[in-house]
């Protein structure tokens, strides 16, 4: 949130009941039509407490907004620039902070370019402005797993349409195009694929390949899916990856059954993966928190197609980062190489996620991936332009619901407060955050941000029995 000082100042009562309210007053009363703003809050990309990065989302309450209106910022360079603003209603809007944007006050103007109050101060994490970068993590990643979600990797739907199913085939195609893991279906559901063979695992592992084996599933019987599943271990396979999707989408309890069997069968060290949705706010009742929580998953590796889900490779993959961060698993993204993704993008996507630590990426999918799209997996990567992702994590507020919230609940018991988790950020909810907050030491705001979740989570998740639960 953005604080501005009045204007005109009043008593200290006034000024107290003022900072108590997170307002930010406009400095005289605006003339009739004239819009005002009247509150700023950071929704993405926040640094702190009052400083947004380049990219990142504002909201803005206020009076007299109309269609048409637009944000003037300081952009670098000292000029003044206006920029497109999605009017809500007549009293809220949101705006993206320009990329190239600089400090300064904040004002909009309506169509017949009537100008309201300006809001300051406004801080604005500078992006680097380095012509020539030194080397990133793109050529410096994070420490690496010692697993086989290390490196790049390809996933196989397919083996028969997969360089013609022979064994050698894929392992030179993979070799020559640096992809050290192969992700091949084993079962759909219930039902093991024959594809999935000891023979197959043998061979690709003779050429220098790991292999994993990955299972779509369902929830409608979580055990047997949990029997199928270690199969694959049985068959060789160096890790295994549950793609979860809509069908699971409200089944707490059948996912916390299969996790719980496929632990049962493969131990706890056994190298798990999940992948799903990247944007865990558009699927609130998956349950993530159950998938990547305790005795779960311990790699995370949604789903980040940026073609799909569209507005731009960079924007996306932020997006993606700050809903899966709070998850507290490596992130080991998924990205798109089928529907003919440009070479350009898939660079980006790499440059992307390499800068953010990633140790490892993987590729959807084998069949459908173009040649070009091979070589650009496997070009030389050179450091991102930026602006990179912002570091952060999505900020949760009074009014929102879902699994993120739940994960935060799990996390708030685990750190000795007495929450009910049912996913809704309450007014109880509210409470138990801010007495939390000032156990912590940390700004008293009611809503988890950066700071407060990177407390959270150095305490351990409380484990909810779903199967006796009500939600």
């Amino acid at each position: 949130m953005f604080g501005v000082k009045e204007a005109m100042r009043s008593t200290r009562a006034a000024l107290a009941a003022f900072a108590a309210a997170g307002l930010m007053a406009a400095p005289a009363a605006a003339a009739p039509k004239t819009p005002s703003i009247a509150q700023v809050k950071c929704l993405r990309a926040c640094v702190g407490q009052k400083t947004v990065s380049p990219g990142g989302l504002l909201r803005l309450r206020g009076d007299r907004f109309s269609r048409g209106m637009r944000a003037a910022f300081r952009v670098r360079g000292g000029a003044r620039h206006t920029f497109p603003t999605g009017v809500k209603s007549r009293t809220l809007a949101r705006v993206t902070v320009p990329k190239d944007a600089v400090a300064g006050p904040l004002y909009v103007r309506d169509r017949a370019g009537r100008r309201s109050n300006a809001v300051r101060p406004m801080r604005i994490a500078a992006p680097s402005l380095d012509p020539a970068p030194k080397p990133t993590p793109a050529s410096a990643p994070a420490t690496a797993t010692g697993s086989a979600f290390d490196g790049n990797g390809m996933w196989i739907w397919y083996v028969s349409r997969s360089s013609g199913g022979d064994p050698q085939a894929i392992v030179a195609q993979a070799r020559a195009h640096g992809v050290s893991t192969v992700f091949i279906k084993s079962a759909d559901g219930a039902t093991a694929w024959s594809q999935f063979t000891p023979q197959l695992v043998s061979a690709l592992k003779a050429g220098g390949l790991d292999v994993c084996a990955w299972q779509y599933v369902y929830g409608t019987r979580p055990d047997l899916e949990a029997q199928v599943a270690a199969q694959s271990l049985q068959a060789g396979a160096d890790c295994f990856v549950i793609d979860a999707e809509k069908e699971y989408e409200g089944r707490y309890a059948e996912a916390q059954r299969y996790v719980a069997g496929l632990r049962a069968a493969v131990g706890d060290a056994y190298p798990i993966g999940f992948t799903s949705f990247p944007y865990v706010d558009y699927h609130p009742s998956l349950p993530y928190s159950v998938f990547l929580g305790p005795g779960g998953a311990q790699y995370n590796a949604p789903q980040i197609y940026w073609k799909d889900i569209g507005g731009g490779v960079d924007a996306v993959v932020d997006h993606s980062y700050q809903h899966n961060r709070p998850y507290g698993r490596p992130i080991v993204p998924l990205g798109q190489l089928y529907d003919n993704p440009s070479d350009a993008d898939v660079l980006r996507f790499r440059q992307l996620i390499a800068a953010a630590g990633a140790t490892g990426v993987s590729w959807w999918d084998w069949q459908h991936a173009g040649s070009g799209n091979w070589d650009a997996i496997a070009q030389p990567l050179v450091p991102p332009v930026a602006p990179v992702l912002d570091p952060g994590m999505v900020t949760l507020t009074k009014g929102m619901k879902g699994d993120l919230v739940i994960w935060a609940q799990q996390h708030l018991n685990g750190a000795g407060q007495t929450i009910t988790v049912n996913g809704r950020y309450d007014a109880a909810m509210t409470v138990a955050v801010t007495a939390y907050q000032a156990a912590m030491g940390l700004a008293q705001t009611g809503s988890i941000d950066t700071l407060t979740w990177q407390a959270l989570l150095r305490s351990p998740a409380a484990v909810v029995d779903w199967a006796a639960a009500t939600r």
